[in-house]
């Protein structure tokens, strides 16, 4: 299988942000916690063995468990980060969830599943690990994540010197997700995308922000030469031209899409078979003749 993305290089672009944490860095992170929160929050269930996959920081683990609809979480990551200190922390690459058959009732993967090499294979194992009825809940950007960077980073880059490398990562869209789900085995699969767009002063900000989220490019096929000040400088300017609100800030999109499933069960609910209608669909859609005035 190809290694898309290189998990050693997150190991150390995590710690570089753990070291070098600025507050406020891990917005994006806080508010996709929030909203997973708040999805858990309308689901008539207690969960007594969660567990968080693969999110770095414990943020909505935590806000989870302030709903009052779940027992204390165990967490699975490739590497330590503050606030995983003495809670049930289990090491493993991003690909791998190292969970026996059934054990969980509640999985949760916050900003995880875009940097698996193999997105079907995590999926099947936690559909695996989840007990009958079990649920899970995953938040990813999707397609047109940061397309403006993208797009300025690759004009500036093909502008000043002919060719152009990948310095944005590729993202999957909403119907990719949702067919994985069904792939791996998950009953009632939903997904659905929410439109976060963020302003910046101008692109370094935004650089700092994903630097200090530990969200910088981890592809393998990279150029391993650093892009020079003159084309960062030149990006900057292009991502202001096309990319700018009237008042001069720039805009950065973070399309987030949410993702559900459970592991089957008996008692949900389950499609008719084919054939066991009652009623033909034609006569339930025919409307009813009316008589004109006279």
């Amino acid at each position: 299988m190809d290694q898309l993305f290189d998990h050693a290089l997150l190991r150390q672009r995590r710690e570089r942000a753990r070291v070098g944490f600025q507050p406020g860095a891990d917005f994006l992170v806080r508010r996709v916690a929030e909203d997973m929160a708040e999805r858990l929050s309308v689901v008539a269930r207690h969960f007594d063995q969660p567990v968080q996959l693969h999110g770095g920081l414990p943020l909505a683990a935590d806000l989870m468990q302030a709903t009052g609809k779940t027992e204390k979480f165990s967490f699975i990551d490739c590497c330590q980060m503050p606030g995983l200190e003495g809670r049930g922390l289990t090491l493993a690459p991003p690909d791998l969830a190292p969970l026996e058959p059934q054990s969980v009732d509640l999985a949760i993967s916050p900003l995880a599943l875009h940097l698996t090499n193999d997105t079907p294979g995590i999926l099947v194992q936690l559909r695996r690990a989840l007990k009958p009825d079990g649920l899970l809940l995953a938040a990813t950007p999707g397609a047109g994540t940061l397309a403006e960077l993208r797009e300025a980073l690759l004009a500036a880059e093909s502008e000043l010197s002919g060719g152009a490398n990948a310095r944005v990562h590729p993202f999957a869209d909403i119907r990719d997700y949702g067919g994985l789900l069904q792939r791996a085995g998950f009953a009632l699969p939903v997904t659905d995308i929410e439109e976060v767009v963020v302003r910046y002063d101008d692109m370094f900000a935004l650089l700092r922000d994903l630097r200090g989220m530990g969200m910088t490019s981890i592809l393998s096929d990279r150029s391993r030469r650093p892009g020079h000040k003159a084309m960062f400088l030149r990006a900057a300017e292009i991502y202001a031209e096309r990319f700018s609100d009237p008042d001069g800030r720039i805009r950065a999109s973070f399309p987030v899409i949410h993702l559900s499933g459970w592991a089957p069960h008996e008692s949900q609910q389950k499609p008719l078979k084919p054939g066991s209608a009652k009623a033909r669909l034609a006569d339930a859609l025919k409307a009813p003749e009316q008589k004109l005035p006279r």
